[in-house]
């Protein structure tokens, strides 16, 4: 079966700029439309449409279309007036049932294979289900052809969250609205999780291409971001709008299981503006530095078991989804053109107001790659983490930090102690220190198991605040040389027997030497040891930091990638922080790159 140009009589009508998605893909059209011959009279086509006595019950054909929950209504609207009007194709008329279904959904099962859909088109919210849709390219094929809508995502917020940022005067970039948001009387922010909603991912991309536009450690600040929108993340898109105040007073909006700003499309807070009243109502900020499209690409699924009639039906109703009067249906719906154009009704009715730059150009659409590498980042940052951290307490851990007026082990445990803040109760993080011959023989001792943080402890305090104290508590151990090989051993057999399937399981060790255990196992030893003991289905990266310059960066890094992990360096130990959520992020990217 061939691909074809969409013949210029269904060509929808001139938009003007092409959809600003990264891609368009033409559908695979099964025949050329011809002029048909009835006993030697030519029949004329109008616009796809032929004319014959047969009544609409007796000639329809039925297609299933499987729609994005917000689109449907709209979808349906028009595809229950084509059936009234007895629009047609090839003499048949289009009897199209609308179903909603959640993009993700669809994406996965198409992905998987397995039985026939019972929908034969598709109108996901975002073509970025298209690429998850296709997987491996051994699920159900898809044909995507060009957008019937869209609606640009931006930033909601109650009128008082809203009036304290200067809206609507006061415009931001990505970044400097949601740094607005959580830090300006701690504005309360809900999102969708981005594995679930286009919605969600396209405005983390967006804060994260924003971030990186402000130079030095992006990677942590969206780190942070994300971890801080996980704490209220909703499921999808319509329990992210249940989670706001519902009026104005006082009790709405001091209550702390409400939002007072969520990241959500121009369609969403379209339909919540016209069931709200007063100040349930929404104002919504368009960030200058561009706003990402919600594109629904219209998709035929496993086209080529179509029939004739089927598709040719499918591609009649494509045509009148571009048509001037379901423009106007989408538009009652609070949707904008396929194009992006700014439409005035709607824009104020979804709560954006001049000098909001809601009619700038869409954003640049992020690559396939900047999405699967954010939601990797997004995956392993919000899921629950299983550390072991091992300190090197040898003596050189005493050496003066130069400038700060500190040895490194203060500083270390000032860094591990503001780190600490940034995991949640349902982390799983413990401690070990080594230095030679520390305990007995041993060069490493385990100070703290890993459990989880909210755990309670001895004496009413938790497990969190137990490991604070224990991190406060580590000394330097005078004369001790670094036993990093034993240790690195031992730590990883009891971090990989411990492994908690659906956290992120991993071993962080903090050094600042090589290793001086002359009567321990030898580099090559611990290497063919780790190699035997690596397993994809249990990974346990190992995250190594060498702290100031005596530790040696190569060697590390070299011992953990082959669990999957890396080495970083830092020469200041305030750094350490840092460099343990990017490492956590970076580990977790390739993690997932493996298993895909």
């Amino acid at each position: 079966m061939g691909r074809h140009s969409l013949p210029d009589a269904y060509a929808p009508e001139e938009r003007g700029d092409a959809s600003p998605r990264r891609r368009r893909r033409t559908i695979a059209i099964a025949t050329l439309l011809v002029l048909a011959v009835a006993t030697g009279t030519g029949v004329a086509v109008k616009g796809g449409l032929l004319s014959f006595s047969e009544s609409c019950e007796d000639s329809a054909v039925h297609l299933s279309l499987a729609a994005s929950p917000d689109i449907a209504p709209a979808v349906r609207a028009i595809a229950e007036e084509a059936l009234a009007n007895e629009v047609r194709s090839d003499g048949h008329c289009l009897d199209v049932d609308v179903v909603a279904r959640d993009s993700y959904k669809v994406a996965d099962a198409l992905a998987g294979g397995g039985e026939a859909p019972d929908f034969q088109i598709w109108l996901p919210d975002s073509d970025l289900w298209l690429d998850r849709a296709e997987g491996l390219g051994t699920g159900i094929p898809i044909s995507p052809s060009d957008s019937v809508a869209s609606s640009p995502v931006g930033l909601a917020m109650v009128p008082s969250a809203s009036q304290r940022l200067g809206w609507p005067k006061k415009t931001y970039s990505w970044a400097g609205v949601v740094t607005a948001a959580l830090t300006s009387d701690k504005v309360r922010l809900g999102a969708a999780d981005p594995a679930r909603s286009a919605t969600g991912l396209l405005a983390l991309t967006s804060i994260a291409a924003s971030s990186g536009q402000q130079g030095g450690d992006s990677d942590t600040r969206v780190a942070e971001t994300a971890k801080v929108l996980a704490e209220r993340m909703s499921d999808s898109d319509a329990q992210v709008l249940e989670t706001l105040a519902r009026s104005g007073s006082g009790a709405e909006e001091g209550n702390p299981k409400r939002n007072q700003a969520v990241l959500i499309s121009e369609q969403a807070a379209f339909t919540h503006n016209a069931e709200a009243a007063g100040s349930g109502r929404l104002n919504l900020f368009y960030p200058k530095d561009g706003t990402p499209l919600l594109d629904y690409p219209y998709t035929l699924v496993d086209e080529e078991k179509l029939t004739l009639v089927q598709s040719r039906a499918a591609l009649r109703f494509m045509t009148l989804l571009n048509d001037t009067d379901s423009r106007a249906v989408f538009a009652r719906y609070g949707f904008r053109p396929a194009g992006g154009e700014a439409e005035n009704a709607v824009v104020t009715a979804a709560g954006g107001k001049s000098p909001q730059p809601y009619a700038a150009s869409a954003a640049e659409a992020p690559s396939a790659k900047d999405l699967q590498e954010m939601l990797g980042m997004w995956t392993i940052t919000v899921q629950s983490a299983r550390l072991t951290t091992v300190v090197d307490a040898s003596g050189s851990m005493s050496t003066p930090v130069p400038g700060r007026g500190q040895s490194r082990m203060d500083v270390t445990k000032e860094s591990l102690i503001q780190a600490l803040t940034q995991f949640t109760a349902d982390d799983e993080i413990g401690l070990w220190e080594f230095a030679t011959t520390l305990d007995g023989k041993k060069d490493y001792r385990k100070l703290m198991p890993t459990r989880r943080l909210g755990d309670p402890a001895q004496g009413g305090s938790t497990h969190r605040e137990k490991l604070a104290a224990a991190f406060a508590g580590l000394q330097p151990v005078p004369g001790g040389a670094t036993g990093l090989y034993d240790t690195t051993l031992a730590s990883y057999k009891e971090a990989q027997s411990s492994y908690l399937k659906g956290k992120f399981n991993a071993l962080v060790i903090l050094t600042d030497g090589s290793d001086q255990d002359e009567d321990g196992i030898s580099r090559s030893a611990l290497v063919a040891e780790l190699k035997e003991l690596a397993d994809p289905e249990r990974p346990v990266p190992i995250i190594a930091i060498a702290v100031g310059p005596d530790a040696d960066r190569e060697e590390v890094a070299e011992i953990a990638r082959i669990t999957g992990g890396d080495g970083y360096e830092v020469s200041d130990p305030a750094e350490i922080q840092a460099v343990i959520l990017q490492a956590i992020m970076t580990a977790g990217q390739n993690g997932r790159a493996a298993q895909e």
